[in-house]
This record gives C-alpha cells, sequence and structure tokens, in this order.
C-alpha cells in the first residue's frame, strides 16, 4: 500500500510518546493532538500538585478523549507524581525485602487507583530488572532485588495490581539493566553474560509479567551480544522480534527508553534511532526527558515519514506499529469505563504505602548495644551520593526532616565529596549521631567519612537508604530505598514513635 503524506504523518504522529515543558499543555501539544498524535508523557517538571495533574490531563482529554498519558512513576526513589516531597510509597526493593506479592499487588493497586484518578493511563513501571550486579550505578533500589525468582514474582504481582487500579503497566528495561555498571543515559551498557545465563536470570521477570498480561514493555538501551553482537536492544529485531515476540509471546506495546540517551543517540543519531527502533519493532519512541519542544518531536516524525518514503521503514511496520498503540488506548479506555467514580483526588500520603516501608526495615545490632530509642535531639549527617537522571535532584530524601519532628530540636548536616570534614560528628555536642548513607558499598569517599565519623561516635546510629551490601556500625537501620515512606519509618523506630504526618485519611469509592 502506499499512504498519502498526511496519513503517513498521522501514523508517524500516532507511535511517538512526547514529553513537553510546563504545568500546562503547550498549544504545539494541543494541536498535535488534533493530527494524530496519540500519547504523551508527563515527567516531574509537568507536575505541581494533583489539582494541577487533573485539569493538565482534562485538557489533554478536550483535544483527543482517548489520549494515552503516561508518566515514570515507579513509587520509589523515582517519583514523578510525589517529586516534590518523596514518594509516600517503599519501592521495589523495599518491597522485595518484605517478599509478600501480596502486598506488593495491594500497594500497586493503590498507586493504579491514584493515577487513574489524575487522568493517567500508562505508568512506565514496574522495574524489572535483577539487581545483580552491586556496583550498578543506575538501578540498585529500583529492583526487587538480585534473586531472579523474587524479581519474577513481584513483577507479576505490581502487573495485576497497577492494572486492577486501572493504569496499563510497563516492565522494563527489556531484556534487563541489571548486570551493567554503565548508566545508558550516558553511555552502552554491556550484557556480558551467555545466554544460559540470560534465560535464568534477566529474562525470567519479563516472562512472569508477559504471563501477568503487562501491556506494554519498555526496552533498554543495552548491547547484549548472547543475543545480538552487533545492534543495542531498542535497535535489534534479534531481540525485539525474535525473542520479546515470537519466544516470550508478547502481543502487546513495545515502548522504546528515551531515544535522547546517548546509548543511543550517540551512536546512531537522534532520528536514526527512532526510525531503527520501529524497524527493529518497536511500537512507541518515547522522548521528551531532556529534548521537549515541538521542534524535537517534528524532528523524529519527519524522519519516520521520509524512512517510510525511502523504504528505509516498511509502511506496513509502521502501521503495525500504530494498531497496536491504538490497541492499547483500547484497553486504557475501556479499564477507566470499568471503575467506579473516585470521589475526589488522593491525598499526600499512603497508608499502605507505609505499611509496606515500615515492613521492610532491617536492624542489625551489636551485642551489648544499647543506644535505641533516641529520646533527645539528635545529630544527624547525610552523605549524599551524585545523583542520576533516572532518579532525579528535585526529590528530597533522608530522615533528618521526619526526625525533627519527633524530636524537636533535631540538626541536620548533609555532605558531598568533596565536602566532607575531618569529622562530620563533630557538631554534635554530645547529643546522639546518625549517620545517613545511601549505597555505601558504591563510594570510597563515603566509607572513609563513616569510617572517621564511627571512630569519634561509635555509639553513631548508621542508616542506608539504598541497596544494605555493606552493614557497619554499631547499630545499622536498612530501609531499602531513600523515600519519603522509608524516612518516616526509619525515624519512627529510632524514637519508638508514630509520626504525626503520617496518619490522614484517604478518599476512596
Amino acid at each position: 500500500m502506499s499512504l498519502p503524506a498526511g496519513h503517513l504523518a498521522a501514523l508517524a504522529a500516532a507511535v511517538l510518546q512526547p514529553g513537553f515543558v510546563g504545568t500546562t499543555a503547550p498549544p504545539w501539544i494541543r494541536r498535535w493532538l488534533g493530527e494524530g498524535l496519540g500519547s504523551v508523557v508527563l515527567f516531574a517538571r509537568n507536575v505541581v500538585d494533583h489539582e494541577q495533574v487533573a485539569a493538565l490531563t482534562a485538557a489533554l482529554r478536550a483535544e483527543r478523549p482517548d489520549v494515552i498519558v503516561a508518566i515514570d512513576e515507579e513509587a520509589g526513589d523515582v517519583t514523578r507524581i510525589e517529586s516534590g516531597r518523596g514518594s509516600s510509597r517503599p519501592g521495589n526493593l523495599a518491597l522485595g525485602a518484605v517478599d509478600d506479592p501480596e502486598l506488593t499487588e495491594e500497594v500497586a493497586r493503590d498507586l493504579g487507583a491514584d493515577l487513574a484518578s489524575l487522568g493517567v493511563t500508562l505508568d512506565y513501571a514496574p522495574d524489572a530488572d535483577v539487581n545483580s550486579n552491586p556496583a550498578n550505578p543506575v538501578i540498585g533500589v529500583r529492583s526487587f532485588g538480585a534473586d531472579p525468582e523474587l524479581v519474577a514474582r513481584h513483577t507479576a504481582a505490581w502487573v495485576r495490581g497497577l492494572q486492577a487500579g486501572g493504569v496499563a503497566a510497563c516492565a522494563k528495561h527489556f531484556p534487563g539493566h541489571g548486570d551493567t555498571q554503565v548508566d545508558s543515559h550516558h553511555d552502552l551498557p554491556l550484557i556480558s553474560g551467555g545466554r544460559a545465563q540470560l534465560e535464568a536470570v534477566e529474562l525470567a521477570p519479563f516472562r512472569a509479567a508477559v504471563a501477568a498480561g503487562v501491556q506494554a514493555v519498555m526496552t533498554g538501551h543495552l548491547l547484549v551480544p548472547a543475543l545480538d553482537p552487533q545492534l543495542p536492544a531498542t535497535l535489534s529485531s534479534r531481540i525485539l522480534g525474535g525473542l520479546l515476540r515470537d519466544e516470550l509471546g508478547f502481543s502487546g506495546v513495545v515502548v522504546t527508553d528515551a531515544v535522547e540517551m546517548r546509548a543511543v543517540a550517540d551512536r546512531y543519531g537522534y532520528a536514526g534511532a527512532a526510525v531503527r527502533a520501529l524497524v527493529a519493532g518497536a511500537d512507541a519512541i518515547c522522548i521528551g526527558g531532556e529534548r521537549a519542544g515541538e521542534e524535537d518531536a517534528r524532528e523524529l516524525r519527519d524522519a519516520i515519514v521520509a524512512a517510510v518514503v525511502s523504504g528505509e521503514l516498511p509502511e506496513e511496520r509502521l502501521a503495525e506499529a500504530a494498531k497496536r498503540v491504538g490497541q492499547l488506548t483500547e484497553w486504557s479506555v475501556a479499564a477507566r469505563a470499568g471503575r467506579p467514580a473516585r470521589r475526589g483526588l488522593p491525598v499526600d500520603a499512603s497508608p499502605i504505602g507505609l505499611a509496606a516501608a515500615r515492613r521492610a526495615l532491617r536492624i542489625t545490632t551489636r551485642i551489648g548495644a544499647d543506644v535505641l530509642p533516641l529520646t533527645r535531639a539528635a545529630y544527624v549527617v547525610e552523605f549524599e551520593p551524585p545523583r542520576n537522571i533516572a532518579i532525579g535532584a528535585e526529590t528530597p530524601w533522608g530522615i533528618g526532616a521526619p526526625l525533627s519532628e519527633l524530636l524537636p530540636g533535631t540538626t541536620t548536616r548533609r555532605y558531598a565529596q568533596p565536602d566532607v570534614p575531618v569529622d562530620p560528628t563533630a557538631g554534635a555536642d554530645g547529643r546522639p549521631v546518625v549517620l545517613v548513607v545511601r549505597d555505601l558499598h558504591r563510594h570510597d569517599w563515603m566509607r572513609d567519612a563513616v569510617r572517621r565519623s564511627l571512630a569519634a561516635r561509635p555509639d553513631a546510629v548508621v542508616v542506608e537508604l539504598g541497596v544494605p551490601t555493606l552493614v557497619t556500625g554499631t547499630v545499622h537501620v536498612a530501609t531499602h530505598g531513600a523515600t519519603r515512606a522509608a524516612g518516616q519509618a526509619a525515624a519512627e523506630l529510632l524514637t519508638n514513635r508514630t509520626t504525626r504526618s503520617n496518619t490522614p485519611g484517604r478518599s476512596r469509592c
């Protein structure tokens, strides 16, 4: 078949999932929705509060009632809908530490109901990666854990819960980003394991997600020589077609990770990566984390049309991709219609999220240690590691704030490399000391600072908000995440008190 230019442009727009700047829908997004654009994706920069997000999605639907509204909301350290305060849910690693799939499903259903009430229809979650490499700089607490069977059962539970809440789930980053030491935002990670290892580890959670009926799968910009020695997964027909479609039997929408990420854009070009992904079998192109203007979206739309005209991208493949996006649209419309009307918007707390965060706490004490509960104002030292783009720099973290609510007069000092003093506890003046770390095992400077701190104050409590690979100190508390819920739960544990800010009710139908 040979489609008219206008039809081709509409099909090209249908497979794009662009982001945009601002807290209201810009004119170009409104115009494009009338010209074939089928999806948009929201980031933290688009979020002020629940009322504003609900108004934004309503404005988008005024232009196109069935528009897919996506968001990258993992309900953990990676949060967009609660980026201003931190997530009121504990995140994947915490849920994996509890290892109660029913709880994971309940937390995800709770999130799904909240997102659906705000007009969101697709969530780029769950993270189905097995965090088998402790040095991984970008996954870590975003994973349910290092055991593939555990990750598989919780991935399936998350998919079931989120979709029962009315929002399509998107398992990521296929075929598995856990065994890497490189962030694909900056370079191309290599997964060096053989096919047998991939089957036993990386692929297990994705098989579970497919079996659970996941509506979308996000590709990882990963070079996996055991599957394709030349092309990254996002651009590989062997991986997207042969493995994901044919072997795993996935029939939903394949969404790319953002195509402006350097792992693919530096090698194939921004537009070149998008076209190659569609040729390989991707159905939707995620853009807009870093390139969020109309000219950025137009560059991809025009490149897709040109690729069809030149024969690089078959018309049938583009039409197939647009059809799958349309099927996701139909699922989302049916899911919204099938849910009872929600009275009111969600509040800034999740009782089930806090309950899960409390259950995820793990405390290790040396014999004879007698420093808890803390009963007077403490001195909190928080060691801040470098942020990665996925987590973002805007989301607050730590335990100083909730601890000061429970112990008035508590003070907090935050240090990052290279600004750590010789003795970070010097200002404590005899008060109880709490040392807060994130992924202590990955940062030499942080380990050295903690060593000096414990030499000066051996009675200090160490609270690990990242992956608890390294346990140190007289008292060590692992939260398995740096969310607001995790910080509140840790503060409660340290003081044996309950924070008042965790008691608001919840609007439910």
